[in-house]
């Protein structure tokens, strides 16, 4: 099958969007599908956007832009070409070119869009596709809120006035909520996970064994962007530490980061509250096998990598009741759960306080894998919506 990826962001960039894209991209070319990846993102990206080195990629241009430059050393040797239809805009905003010369080159079977909040350069490839009678199914990835929805709502209505073959997915049952009040029936919406390669996160190095009298350790890991909440995490913390001694590693990079910094020297954190920065993902196992607690605080989260990352580790979670983590992390099980800030301080203060109840969850976590977030799992999933788009196309031409 011919699958074009289409996103607004994409690698170098780092985000939940952007890594899910690139390794359902690779997993699909691995079992045998000729892939391209279609991205308003340039080759290169601002120093504080990416959390991870760049997984290498070949960009292309697309046929009626003028010749690129030559890809870069890094950036060469994928199975599959990257089309950037980059639109110079400041901050490098992902609005695009069209993606007309793309679907006429490449005659995809399937258009697999993914989008976000606010995704104009994948809302207009979806509108592009599906009145080139490409069958289409269009991932959700965030969790939507008043102008989202409202956007969604119009977009809907547009997309679905031609018969024609559309359908879409959310990453987590708190995504697919406002996706199906939207969508209203007038298209279907399923739930397919992210993905995620069990091995990596299984096979990483021991887990270390902390001292009886050292602090126990809790890991965070994300970008840090305002959306993210980093400073309501540093609360917690705070919250938390005046009652139970605990340390934390935060990693990642952003442009919260000065303001975090000034946080703790301001409340005297930067003692036990340590700020990696950006780390690859060997990097992030490492920091994974000597935590004793994942803390994902963030309201919105739409579905949580480095939490399922963490659960994987055999770490116990502690994150935000109603968001996507609650697909792979039952309270009780695979962590603690909380809809308030207190409810979230409580959860880790308990955690933090009670070593049996942390190893009884380790053990747990190790002993069980998430099904539904395996890649032949999410491979089977997507194909069975890409059967169902191409079918629905084909009605439409009755």
């Amino acid at each position: 099958m011919r699958i074009l990826h289409v996103s607004d962001c994409y690698l170098p960039r780092l985000g939940g969007i952007e890594v899910q894209v690139d390794e359902l991209a690779r997993a699909q070319q691995a079992a045998g599908h000729q892939v391209a990846v279609a991205t308003a993102t340039p080759s290169g990206a601002p120093e504080d956007e990416p959390e991870c080195a760049p997984l290498p990629v070949v960009a292309l241009s697309a046929a009626s832009a003028p010749s690129p430059s030559p890809p870069s050393p890094s950036l060469a040797g994928a199975a599959f070409a990257v089309e950037r239809l980059v639109t110079p805009m400041p901050w490098e905003l992902p609005i695009g070119r069209s993606l007309a010369p793309v679907l006429a080159g490449r005659k995809p079977d399937v258009v697999h869009v993914h989008a976000g909040a606010a995704s104009p350069f994948a809302w207009r490839a979806v509108h592009r596709a599906v009145h080139a009678d490409v069958p289409v199914v269009l991932t959700v990835h965030s969790l939507w809120g008043t102008f989202s929805r409202a956007a969604y709502r119009a977009l809907f209505a547009g997309w679905t006035r031609r018969p024609g073959g559309l359908v879409v997915t959310a990453v987590s049952e708190a995504a697919a909520v406002p996706a199906r009040r939207v969508a209203a029936g007038r298209v279907p919406v399923r739930v397919v996970s992210n993905g995620i390669d069990l091995a990596r996160w299984r096979d990483g190095p021991p887990a270390a064994r902390r001292g009886a009298e050292e602090r126990v350790h809790v890991v965070a890991v994300g970008r840090l962007a305002p959306r993210k909440e980093p400073v309501r995490l540093l609360r917690l913390l705070r919250d938390v530490e005046a009652a139970v001694p605990i340390r934390a590693t935060i990693v990642g990079e952003g442009p919260a980061r000065a303001r975090m910094e000034r946080y703790l020297r301001r409340h005297r954190m930067d003692g036990w509250v340590r700020l990696t920065g950006r780390l690859d993902r060997s990097g992030v196992r490492a920091v994974l096998a000597g935590a004793d607690v994942f803390l994902a605080p963030a309201a919105r989260e739409s579905f949580g990598l480095a939490a399922l990352e963490a659960r994987l580790a055999g770490v116990p979670v502690v994150a935000r009741a109603g968001g996507g983590v609650a697909d792979f992390v039952a309270s009780g099980r695979e962590g603690l759960l909380g809809g308030t800030f207190p409810e979230m301080s409580a959860a880790l203060a308990r955690l933090a306080g009670d070593a049996g109840l942390r190893a009884g969850i380790a053990a747990h976590n190790l002993a069980t894998e998430p099904v539904r977030c395996t890649w032949p799992a999410v491979l089977d999933d997507f194909a069975a919506c890409y059967e169902l788009a191409a079918a629905k196309t084909s009605l439409a031409h009755l």
